[in-house]
């Protein structure tokens, strides 16, 4: 029986020395097994969470707590999804045991949602009851509702797949987090064999100007991006070549600031702006995010094209409130601006190239994500109307050692596009709302390389689901993204039209 015991705990250390291998963004293939009975594991669980300042709700009679609702970078004003546990314990064996972690989300942009597919607020572990739809409950109202059935009874519906490391949950709001299930059994199961064995917590990549960063565990990142561990590594350039103009392509930027830098890696964002705006980037990242912070970040012609071609969507702006909130927590982030809008074809991508080089030479142990126009991020010459163009991507990719482009995934939906005016006017771009065909590739954020690059030069892609069009920050005055005010230093009319909506 001794024997026994013994390779009990070994092996519980064995597993956790692979988790430890795994990088923290990896999201693994296979589940945890604790090799102690459910009732042993379980209160080394709801410690975990407590010390981590998961605040939850329990139903102490069948192993089944859930948490309270987190926005997506907490504190900022417009992220606008927030995220809670549910946590169900299950019987593998009489001896083994493992957990379901269900990452929940809602947004409180219906624009964001898929039809058909709105989680209500309640706050039983099904996502529904206690008061929350019927009610008009809120992320943190309502009663907790003991579940009438136990974990083992969710299991067909949990194996149901959804793509990979997702489960159906929910109306499709629930997904399965196995990296979250894997933090708590590095953390968990060391305990459970040997006090002195329990790993170290993750430290986040700390700002240098920063007193102090917090626990990793209280940063809210989302939904862990599917295939983005690989990809994150000091000195490496992700280049994501976009269409511009989605809500979900700067949600995907700063979600993967977010994953990188509570794994630990320090980010600098690259960002297709005019270089005068660096000024303005720099001094917003490092403000309080008030109001007169934000008419300083959109005084400048930029924002206040008549022509926004979607680099200065409210999505773009608001990813810097992001990015500043992230910042403001002691994370390690910074961002530049690499456009020469002054410079034309062959000139521009040379200089854009040029200004990111000297970027990523300057400070080598930072991962890099530049986020590019789809023309700009490929890494193969030529283009249909000039065979011996060399795009920004190439360059870089000839004086650089880790940089790797992929090109924009999406679903079918609609995108901010400027184009050539549809009555034939000579040198005037129509912008405005249109429709994006893509294809399905389901819900999740995630990165896929292939083993070469495709006909673009492209290394893979980056998938971000059903996009949504998101209209300029500014239109006319200088008031926050979305608010659409002119009551703020209202800009002269000098006969230019503004963009139009279709």
């Amino acid at each position: 029986m001794r024997l026994v015991a013994y390779a009990a705990v070994a092996l519980a250390l064995v597993m956790t020395g692979c988790a430890a291998r795994m990088g923290d963004l990896d999201i693994p293939d296979r589940e945890a097994i604790y090799d102690r009975p459910l009732d042993e594991m379980w209160p080394e669980v709801r410690t975990f969470f407590t010390q981590n300042e998961l605040p939850f709700r329990e139903d102490k009679g069948s192993m089944v707590l859930q948490t309270e609702w987190r926005q997506e970078f907490g504190g900022s004003k417009v992220a606008g999804f927030w995220h809670r546990y549910l946590v169900l314990g299950k019987r593998e064996s009489p001896t083994q045991s493992k957990l379901w972690i269900i990452r929940i989300t809602k947004s409180a942009n219906s624009a964001l949602s898929v039809a058909g597919k709105e989680l209500d607020w309640g706050v039983s572990r099904a996502g529904r009851g206690g008061g929350g739809s019927e009610n008009g409950g809120t992320p943190t109202g309502g009663e907790f509702v003991p579940p009438t059935t136990s974990p083992e009874d969710w299991e067909e519906m949990m194996d149901a797949p959804r793509g990979d490391n997702s489960y159906f949950a929910e109306s499709g709001q629930g997904s399965r987090d196995l990296l979250m299930e894997w933090k708590v059994f590095r953390s968990v199961a060391p305990k459970l064999a040997k006090e002195e064995n329990a790993p170290q917590p993750i430290r986040v990549a700390k700002a240098p100007t920063a007193k102090e960063a917090p626990n990793a565990m209280a940063i809210e990142c989302g939904l862990p991006i599917i295939g983005l561990g690989k990809q994150v590594k000091k000195g490496a350039v992700l280049l994501l070549g976009e269409m511009h103009g989605t809500q979900e392509v700067p949600r995907f930027v700063a979600q993967t600031v977010c994953q990188s830098m509570v794994a630990g890696t320090p980010v600098t964002v690259g960002l297709e702006l005019p270089l005068e705006s660096q000024t303005r980037v720099d001094a917003f990242l490092e403000s309080a995010g008030t109001e007169e912070d934000w008419l300083k970040l959109m005084d400048s012609p930029f924002w206040r094209s008549p022509y926004p071609d979607g680099r200065g969507s409210e999505a773009v702006a608001n990813m810097l409130e992001q990015l500043r909130q992230l910042r403001s927590r002691g994370l390690d982030v910074e961002a530049f601006v690499f456009d020469h809008p002054k410079a034309q074809g062959q000139q521009r991508e040379s200089a854009m190239a040029a200004t990111v080089k000297h970027q990523v030479e300057s400070a080598p142990d930072r991962f890099y994500v530049v986020l590019s126009g789809n023309i700009h991020a490929r890494t193969k010459s030529g283009l249909p109307w000039d065979k011996k163009y060399r795009p920004m991507g190439l360059l870089l990719e000839e004086e650089l050692d880790d940089v790797v482009a992929l090109d924009m995934a999406y679903d079918s939906g609609s995108a901010w596009i400027c184009a050539v005016d549809s009555k034939g006017v000579k040198d005037k771009l129509d912008c405005g709302i249109r429709d994006a065909k893509g294809r399905d590739n389901g819900d999740r954020f995630f990165v896929h390389r292939w083993d070469g690059r495709n006909d673009a030069g492209y290394h893979g892609v980056f998938y971000v689901g059903p996009v949504n069009a998101s209209a300029p920050a500014v239109h006319k005055g200088l008031g926050r993204p979305g608010e659409n005010d002119n009551s703020v230093h209202p800009l002269k009319d000098e006969g230019s039209s503004f963009a139009s909506v279709r």
